[in-house]
């Protein structure tokens, strides 16, 4: 019974998970509407003007929705299989009773894994829930229920994790997002005067230009705050939750221990080949396992040991050897 229950309950709990998701759709199928029909074609009477507005706003809905759909549709990368523990190890792991003991047993496996980060308690961070040693940057999701790599946050507007594999996506999305209400606004305001001051016919079509204005001004500011606030958090190479938490290595908390300065922070999420940074292609470097320290950031970010990262055994994650050399 209570089985049962908590099935429905989670079951619901998805099912609203998309009512956020529901409202953008629903509030840009509309803007759809009202630009295309109401004001291209039904108000704009310049043959011209009207086939310039119709190109731009196609090509920033385009984009705007490719992103959207990248965001939320992208599935969370998780840890591999390197992090979990071995059948040996987790029932070493759970016969210890010893916390300390416990504590010891983490440490060594870490001890063959790219780990720097540590818990508050200085212990190697571990989630009981998923039975893995948590990558650096890598934090469980309660909504997704797994761990998630390079977590920043759950983002209820995606009904999705932002991490490692869309962290790029939610970035343009953001950025499509404020072009697409600058276009409308910019394009919809001289209608919107002339509605206002009653130069043209009062009707339905006054009702979606006023609105179409105050709903594009009114997302843009919110838009505005929350990207200006990604792009610093980018530029100084932190995570929404490491910017409310400092990561914690074995010298201590260091909030710029990831920090490898403007250029190397950029190319870290967008990649080297700058023509793919405003397409929503995966273009980020590394494979959300191991990021390059500040303090060996004149080194080679590439492990010791290649050889651990071949991933014969799990084609999911794709080749780490060679998506380690990308962060040269």
């Amino acid at each position: 019974m209570e089985m049962a229950l908590s099935r429905g309950l989670r079951c619901c709990q998805r099912i609203f998970s998309w009512i956020p998701v529901l409202i953008i759709t629903a509030v840009v199928l509309w803007s759809y509407y009202a630009y295309v029909f109401v004001l291209c074609l039904f108000t704009v009477n310049n043959s011209l003007e009207k086939a310039l507005y119709l190109l731009l706003f196609h090509v920033s809905f385009g984009m705007f929705s490719w992103t959207y759909w990248k965001s939320i549709f992208t599935p969370p990368a998780t840890p591999c299989k390197k992090f979990q523990l071995s059948y040996s190890d987790k029932q070493r792991y759970e016969l210890e009773e010893r916390p300390e003991a416990q504590k010891q047993i983490l440490v060594e496996i870490a001890r063959k894994l790219p780990i720097s980060t540590r818990a508050q308690s200085g212990a190697i961070r571990f989630c009981d829930r998923c039975q893995v040693l948590k990558p650096d940057r890598c934090h469980h999701c309660s909504v997704c229920e797994t761990c998630v790599l390079k977590m920043d946050h759950h983002c209820p507007w995606v009904n999705n994790c932002v991490g490692f594999s869309n962290y790029k996506f939610f970035l343009l999305f953001l950025a499509y997002s404020m072009l697409y209400c600058v276009l409308i606004a910019a394009t919809v305001l001289q209608y919107f005067l002339r509605f206002w001051v009653g130069d043209l016919p009062t009707g339905p079509a006054k009702f979606h230009i006023l609105f179409l204005m105050f709903v594009a001004l009114m997302f843009f500011v919110s838009l505005m705050f929350l990207f200006s606030y990604h792009c610093w958090l980018v530029a100084k190479n932190r995570s929404t939750l490491e910017a409310f938490s400092a990561p914690v290595f074995p010298g201590g908390p260091d909030k710029n221990g990831f920090n490898l300065g403007l250029h190397r922070n950029l190319l870290q999420v967008f990649g080297e080949n700058r023509k793919l940074w405003f397409i929503p292609v995966f273009t980020s470097q590394g494979n959300g396992h191991y990021f390059p320290l500040r303090s060996q950031s004149s080194e080679s970010p590439l492990l010791a040991n290649e050889d651990m990262w071949d991933e014969s055994d799990d084609g999911s994650e794709g080749s780490f050897v060679t998506k380690l050399k990308g962060l040269k």
